[in-house]
This record gives structure tokens, C-alpha cells and sequence, in this order.
């Protein structure tokens, strides 16, 4: 009897070790085989494509949205406070300008160079226009006045050039497909 109850259970142990490495393999074999190419110089297939696809509608995305964050309407409105100087709010917005445009830089790898160098050329220009409004002003001037000032500056463009620069970043979307 012993002889029979030490063999049941030897199976039933071999069974149960034989159901945990195969589970085992299938759930490693992705990596398994990503190792084994790696080592023979083999290259993987993957769905890079896709991929790259969605990184470049996210930059574009993301680059619309610095745009829109940079123009002046939106700007000056978010950072205006109550009774601020032109000096603070000068200072604020470019560091804003500047801090929005470094987190964005990677996006530079998916967009086209064109649309790149004109959304940097935007932030330039933005910075410059807060800049010499800020010169044409009083020092004592209030945040308010530079408001007024820049937004006047905008309206008398023929052309938004944050318009111009969303409409060629749509245009640079719409090569994608």
C-alpha cells in the first residue's frame, strides 16, 4: 500500500510541476524570445509604426496646446492678478512662456522641422512683443497696462500669427495620414 500511495502521489507532484513550468514558459516566452534574437542580432518584429504614429499626434497635440497656452489673450489672462506691475507680470509671463516651451522641447522629434521652427520663432516673438510693450510703458505702470497694451498690438495684426502657427500644425497632421 505504501508503494501505491508514494507513486499517486509522485504523479500528482510531476503533474503539478509539469503545469507550473509550462504556465511559467508562456507567460516568459515574449521575453524569452526578445532575449534569444538579441543575442543572434536578429531584429524583433513590432508594431514600431503605430507607435510612432501616436508619439507624433501626441506632439502635435501637445504643440497646439503651447500655442495656445503662449498666446497673449490666454497668457495675460490666466497670469493677471489684481493690482500686479508691469514688471512682475512682465516676468511672470516669460517665465511661463519659457518653462512651457522647455517641457515641451522633445516634441521637436515628431513634428516637421518647419512647423518646429515656427512654433520657436512664435515663443520668440511672443517674449519680444511682451518686451516692448513693457519698454513703451511707465515703470510705475500696471500689470493691467501691459495687458491693454499687448492685446491692442494683437488686434491691429492682420493676421494671428497663433492662428497661422495652429493652422500649419493641423497641416502638418494631416501629411500624417
Amino acid at each position: 500500500m505504501d508503494l501505491s500511495k508514494f507513486l499517486l502521489n509522485s504523479a500528482s507532484l510531476a503533474a503539478g510541476g509539469t503545469f507550473i513550468v509550462i504556465v511559467a514558459y508562456y507567460m516568459v516566452r515574449n521575453d524569452i524570445v526578445k532575449f534569444l534574437a538579441q543575442r543572434r542580432n536578429v531584429a524583433v518584429p513590432t508594431d514600431d509604426k503605430g507607435n510612432v504614429l501616436n508619439l507624433r499626434l501626441q506632439a502635435h497635440e501637445r504643440m497646439i496646446i503651447f500655442v495656445d497656452r503662449i498666446n497673449p489673450s490666454n497668457l495675460l489672462l490666466r497670469l493677471h492678478q489684481q493690482g500686479i506691475e508691469v514688471g512682475a507680470l512682465q516676468v511672470m509671463a516669460i517665465n511661463e512662456i519659457k518653462t512651457e516651451f522647455q517641457h515641451n522641447i522633445t516634441q521637436q522629434l515628431y513634428i516637421e522641422a518647419t512647423t518646429w521652427d515656427a512654433v520657436r520663432k512664435l515663443k520668440d516673438d511672443t517674449i519680444a512683443m511682451i518686451n516692448n510693450a513693457v519698454k513703451k510703458l511707465p515703470a510705475e505702470a500696471s500689470g493691467r497696462e501691459l495687458s491693454k497694451k499687448v492685446l491692442n498690438y494683437m488686434s491691429e495684426i492682420e493676421e494671428n500669427p497663433y492662428e497661422l502657427a495652429i493652422g500649419l500644425i493641423k497641416q502638418d497632421i494631416h501629411q500624417l495620414f
